[in-house]
């Protein structure tokens, strides 16, 4: 680190892995760290519980975690527009939040960029829903499923 500069993202992450490490056997989570600096960029690096550190274009982590990696990897791309990169991160803390019990009421970003930190709030009744489509979606399925099941065979 250079006195009087901010860290770069990779040198944050790399404190972090050590700490990490070396209390491995105390922690039971990851850490993400994300961030923009003067040497690289935009850069997110994502720190399992054992300490190894990793770049990725983007990184989940929590309870709800488990419930998003096929959305996120189906939907991410690279070089979103800001709008776009706010959708789909908005998109995929909502979608884990409705399937994850312990995941909070409301999203709190951070849009980090090379001139400063732009807070994005989006209280409960505002989240982005998937479920009405797939109702519809499920309803006529069963309907179709319960009309198939109830046919007369007719060579009964």
């Amino acid at each position: 680190m250079t006195e009087g500069q901010p860290p770069s993202v990779h040198t944050a992450a790399a404190l972090f892995q050590e700490l990490c490490y070396k209390n491995k056997d105390n922690l039971s989570a990851g850490i993400i760290v994300g961030g923009w600096d003067k040497v690289k960029g935009p850069s997110v690096y994502s720190i399992v519980a054992g300490g190894s550190v990793h770049k990725q274009p983007f990184a989940i982590g929590g309870s709800g975690s488990t419930y998003i990696y096929g959305y996120c990897d189906a939907h991410f791309k690279e070089n979103m527009t800001r709008d776009e990169a706010i959708a789909f991160t908005k998109n995929s803390i909502a979608l884990a939040m409705s399937r994850d019990g312990s995941s909070g009421g409301v999203i709190r970003l951070a849009v980090i960029t090379e001139d400063n930190v732009e807070r994005i709030f989006t209280p409960g009744d505002k989240l982005p829903t998937f479920w009405e489509e797939k109702i519809v979606f499920i309803e006529s399925a069963s309907l179709l499923y319960c009309q198939q099941i109830m046919s007369p065979n007719s060579d009964a």
